[in-house]
C-alpha cells in the first residue's frame, strides 16, 4: 500500500511542533516570520479538512461546516490577542466581527459574482434563500455592534452584564434557528439555481471522500484547530508591534485576523462562482458573516468572565454608515435573484472604502 503525505498533513503537524519549541520564548524576527508562514498554512489545512467533511455531507451543510471552522479560528485569535493585549484590545472582537461583516458581505460576494458575471454573463442564485441570510445578518449585527452605541445603562459603547447576555443568548438562537431553516426545514432554498431559477443538479467534479477519509479528515482539522490557536498566541505580540510599526491604528489589528481567518472562504466561494454555483458562494460569504457574529459574540461574552478590562462593542459613527449602505445595497442585489458586474463592482468599491478607512479614520 502506496503512503501519500499531503501538505494538509504536514504543515499542521510542523505547525504543532514549532509550538511546542517556541511556547514561551522571545523570538527574532526571522523565526517570527517562520511561525506566520506555519500559521497561515494551518489555517488553509484546518479549512481544507473542513472542505472534505463538507463534501462528504454535502450542501447547505458543507457551508455550514466551513462557516464554524473558520469562526472556532476567529475566536480563539480574538482571545489569544486580548489577553496579550493591553487597554487597545478592549475593542478588538467589535473589530475583528465588523471587519468580518464587511469582509463577507461586500468581499465574497463581490468578488463572487464578478467572477460569475464576468464568465458567465448574468449570475442567478436563489433569493428566498440568500434574502433570508442577509436579513439574519442585519439583524445580528444590529443587536450586537449598533445597539451598544445607544444603550444609556453603562456609559460608553458598551452593554451592561444583563444585555451582553441578552445579546448573547439572541444572537446564538437567532443563529441556531438560521441553521435549522437551512439544513432541514427549507434547505432547496440554499440550493444552486439553473438559468431559469429552477434548482440545479448536483455538480459532482470529484467523488464524495469515503467515511474514513472523512473522520481522518475531521481529527486533521482538530490538530490544525490546535496548531492555530497555539501559534496565534505565540505570534500576537508580532501581529501588534507590525500593525503599530507601518502607523495603523490598534484597530486594524481586526482587520488582519479576519483577512486571515476567512482567506480560505474567500478561495472556496471564488471557485464554486467559477462553476456557475453563485449560491454556494452566497451560502458561504453570509454563512461566515452570520457564524462571526453568532458563535464569536456568544464566546467573547463567555470569555469577558475573565478577560482583562472591558468589551466595547458599540461601532462608531463612520462604520454604522457603512453597515447601513452595506445592508441596503446587498438588499438590492440579492431581491432581484440575479446580478451581474455591477453589482459586484458596487460591493467591491465599498470593500475598499472600509480598508481605506480602517487605515485613514
Amino acid at each position: 500500500m502506496r503512503l501519500r503525505v499531503s501538505w494538509q498533513l504536514l504543515v499542521p503537524l510542523v505547525a504543532v511542533i514549532a509550538l511546542v519549541v517556541a511556547w514561551g520564548r522571545h523570538l527574532g524576527p526571522v523565526p517570527v516570520a517562520l511561525i506566520a508562514v506555519l500559521l497561515a498554512g494551518a489555517v488553509l489545512a484546518a479549512v481544507h479538512h473542513a472542505e472534505v467533511v463538507a463534501h462528504r455531507i454535502g450542501e447547505p451543510f458543507g457551508s455550514l461546516v466551513l462557516a464554524v471552522a473558520v469562526t472556532v479560528i476567529e475566536v480563539a485569535l480574538i482571545v489569544t490577542l486580548t489577553v496579550s493585549g493591553g487597554k487597545d484590545s478592549a475593542s478588538l472582537a467589535r473589530d475583528t466581527v465588523f471587519a468580518a461583516v464587511m469582509i463577507t458581505t461586500n468581499g465574497i460576494v463581490g468578488l463572487a459574482l464578478l467572477l460569475g458575471a464576468l464568465r458567465y454573463g448574468v449570475t442567478r442564485f436563489n433569493s428566498e434563500g440568500s434574502g433570508a441570510a442577509l436579513a439574519t445578518v442585519a439583524t445580528l449585527a444590529t443587536l450586537s455592534l449598533v445597539l451598544p452605541t445607544f444603550t444609556t445603562t453603562k456609559p460608553g459603547p458598551e452593554f451592561s452584564a444583563a444585555q451582553l447576555t441578552f445579546a448573547a443568548i439572541a444572537s446564538l438562537a437567532l443563529y441556531l434557528v438560521f441553521v435549522l431553516t437551512q439544513t432541514v426545514r427549507h434547505r432547496d432554498f440554499f440550493l444552486p439555481v439553473d438559468s431559469r431559477g429552477e434548482v440545479a443538479e448536483e455538480e459532482e467534479h470529484a467523488a464524495r471522500p469515503s467515511r474514513r477519509a472523512a473522520l481522518a479528515s475531521l481529527g486533521q482539522l482538530l490538530i490544525a484547530l490546535v496548531a492555530v490557536v497555539g501559534l496565534a498566541k505565540v505570534e500576537s505580540p508580532a501581529i501588534e508591534s507590525g500593525v503599530r510599526a507601518v502607523g495603523f491604528p490598534p484597530s486594524f489589528v481586526g482587520v488582519v485576523i479576519a483577512l486571515l481567518v476567512l482567506l480560505p472562504e474567500t478561495l472556496a466561494a471564488g471557485r464554486a462562482a467559477r462553476r456557475n454555483r453563485i449560491q454556494i458562494s452566497l451560502n458561504l460569504g453570509y454563512g461566515s458573516a452570520m457564524a462571526s457574529i453568532g458563535l464569536t459574540i456568544p464566546a467573547i461574552a463567555l470569555a469577558s468572565v475573565w478577560l482583562p478590562g472591558p468589551l466595547i462593542l458599540g461601532l462608531s459613527s463612520v462604520h454604522m454608515v457603512l453597515l447601513g449602505i452595506t445592508v441596503v445595497v446587498s438588499v438590492l442585489t440579492v431581491v432581484p435573484g440575479r446580478a451581474t458586474r455591477l453589482q459586484a463592482a458596487v460591493h467591491l468599491v465599498l470593500l475598499a472604502a472600509f480598508l481605506f478607512l480602517a487605515v485613514k479614520p
